[in-house]
């Protein structure tokens, strides 16, 4: 009888194990045909490719999957880091891209400039409404970009500003408790 009860006791426990464990999400992933990740980035996507205007470059192309659930939009977030602006924590605001659809799987190569792009989403850098690529100085370091996504259960009702650190400084405050997933992905440059 202390058999068939032990039995019964571990048969059950083994079921409630089962039924009560937590499901694990899908981490969200971001990627990029233009380079590897923490790899070197191409001049071509830099401010020193060939006919690039001052301080902007040509967009590399960025897919994403494993999406959360509920997601509504994404925001995009590229920046440097290791650039410190006036001697703060604040490091370069490389491009920022918000309120991408919910849908969306990614972006193509070589997005326009303008502060609405033709998904609706908007975008902002310190060279103005246009992505700037990476641009470390060739005497100096390997500098590291960091291209961040994150999921949002949310649309963000932020315009951009005439400034792009207060355009982040905006976006990041209206994320804060709407952040379903984030994913990352990096590369390094220096001017040749």
């Amino acid at each position: 009888m202390k058999n068939i009860l032990t039995t019964s006791l571990f048969l059950l426990s083994i079921s409630f194990a089962f039924a009560q464990a937590p499901v694990v999400p899908s981490i969200m992933s971001l990627s990029s045909p233009a380079f590897p990740d923490g790899g070197i980035i191409p001049v071509k996507f830099s401010q020193a490719a060939p006919g690039a205007a001052p301080g902007e470059g040509t967009s590399p192309a960025l897919y994403w999957k494993d999406v959360p659930a509920g997601t509504r939009s994404f925001v995009l977030h590229m920046h440097d880091l290791d650039f410190s602006r006036n001697k703060t924590t604040d490091d370069q605001v490389h491009w920022l891209v918000w309120n991408i659809p919910g849908d969306s799987k990614g972006f193509p190569e070589g997005l326009p400039r303008g502060a609405k792009l033709p998904d609706g989403s908007y975008q902002i850098s310190v060279t103005g409404l246009v992505y700037r690529g990476p641009g470390a100085a060739a005497a100096g370091p390997l500098h590291h970009y960091m291209f961040e996504l994150f999921a949002l259960d949310t649309v963000i009702d932020v315009k951009p500003a005439t400034d792009a650190f207060e355009s982040r400084k905006l976006v990041m405050a209206a994320m804060e408790g709407h952040v379903l997933g984030r994913a990352a992905y990096g590369g390094r440059f220096r001017r040749p």
